[in-house]
């Protein structure tokens, strides 16, 4: 069974670049309310989903589901 891991995409609109977090914190510790014009508290109360983001003048903010490959088990290790 593959654990859910959630995604953070950043679209800032000044130069149309994309950027990818594993939290809200992470985000808005690497960007500043000058940057993305929201701070954390702010942005934890927005609630995002996966149908919910966040829009601004400066960036759009969305959550996804980061999809990743089964890992194998240790019978297929060893099988080898």
């Amino acid at each position: 069974m593959n654990k859910e891991l959630k995604v953070i995409h950043l679209e800032l609109f000044k130069d149309n670049s994309h950027h990818y977090f594993g939290s809200l914190k992470a985000l808005c510790d690497t960007y500043k309310k000058d940057d993305i014009g929201i701070v954390y508290s702010s942005l934890r109360a927005v609630n995002l989903s996966e149908t919910k983001e966040y829009r601004n003048p400066k960036c759009v903010i969305r959550q996804g589901i980061l999809i990743t490959a089964p890992k194998k088990s240790d019978d297929t290790v060893k099988e080898k």
